[in-house]
């Protein structure tokens, strides 16, 4: 009888693993692996309803005038042999400085498309890269961040090597905000002078447990930890050690944070958390009616007045 019992016991242990690891490697094609298609948690339709004229004349303009850009393609091979690549304008004013702008979870180089023209009219030189995983960069998984941390290093490399950058900030949305922020716990060269991070996440496992909650019902143990573990072995890293808000303790760079009190997608709590651990020069602006990456869209003046105040007086002061 104890046999038998013994038996069942074992089916069923058998069954609930292999359940767990066919769960994790779907949430891993879902989440992790490039080219999947995913609705992340849908904002609520009433956030970032109204957008003023003057605001939305502004955003045009900028739009229109990338598209009428033809950056100019760079590419580097980060420390695990992908090639990655980059647009790149530069500006005829040859003033040695340089933003750097990272790109959201699933997008591209041309989704920062309403801050260059911003940027150009503040004399930078812009690289947009791809990051891995990403449009035109190879790589098969999204590192949310984490590896790309180590591709920014060389993106950084880049500038001051072959372009004789003399002043470098980071700016990110989303994805590409965590991304900036963990690359400020790195050391980095003196020529980077500023970090402007944008609805940034605390940590992918944090991220990830909220948009499990939103998108699918499901509480966060096993199925993350699971898929954590499958992430490892095929991606290289951990949900868990891809964290903004342990490498932001580190960060000795002025750094501005960027976030809406009406962002469902990256809970408006996780920029208090990022802004309260940060190390250096910071500060911290919590848009009202904005929700996740439109602050720029709900607060165009105020938003451009902001990031020049923070060029002008903690980048090239």
């Amino acid at each position: 009888m104890k046999k038998r019992i013994f038996m069942i016991m074992g089916i069923i242990v058998g069954i609930v693993f292999i359940g767990l690891l066919f769960a994790g490697n779907y949430f891993y094609n879902e989440g992790i692996k490039r080219g999947t298609e995913v609705e992340l948690h849908k904002e609520s339709e009433t956030v970032n309803a109204v957008v003023r004229e003057e605001e939305q004349s502004i955003i045009d303009e900028s739009v229109k005038w990338y598209k009428n850009q033809s950056p100019e393609v760079l590419e580097i091979t980060s420390f695990d042999e992908l090639v990655l690549k980059a647009g790149f304008i530069k500006n005829e004013a040859n003033t040695g400085n340089a933003v750097i702008l990272a790109h959201g979870y699933r997008g591209n180089r041309d989704h920062m498309d309403e801050l260059v023209k911003f940027y150009y009219d503040q004399g930078f030189d812009i690289l947009m890269p791809d990051a891995r995983g990403h449009g035109e960069s190879e790589g098969d998984y999204i590192g949310y961040g984490w590896h790309d941390r180590l591709d920014y290093q060389d993106w950084i490399n880049l500038l001051i090597e072959n372009y004789e950058t003399q002043r470098i900030v980071l700016h990110g949305n989303s994805m590409g905000a965590s991304l900036v922020l963990m690359v400020s716990g790195e050391e980095l060269p003196q020529e980077v002078k500023g970090i402007i991070a944008d609805s940034g996440y605390t940590t992918v496992k944090e991220e990830l447990s909220h948009q499990l909650k939103h998108l699918y019902h499901l509480p966060t143990f096993p199925l993350l930890d699971i898929t954590s573990v499958i992430t490892k072995i095929r991606a290289g890293y951990t949900f868990g050690e891809a964290s903004a808000v342990d490498q932001v303790k580190n960060n000795t760079r002025p750094l501005l944070i960027i976030h809406g009190d009406s962002d469902e997608l990256v809970p408006t709590k996780m920029a208090h958390e990022l802004y309260d651990a940060a190390g250096g020069d910071k500060e911290l602006w919590i848009v009202p009616d904005a929700g996740h990456t439109k602050a720029n869209k709900v607060a165009t003046v105020e938003f451009q007045e902001r990031v020049r105040h923070f060029i002008n007086n903690k980048v090239l002061d």
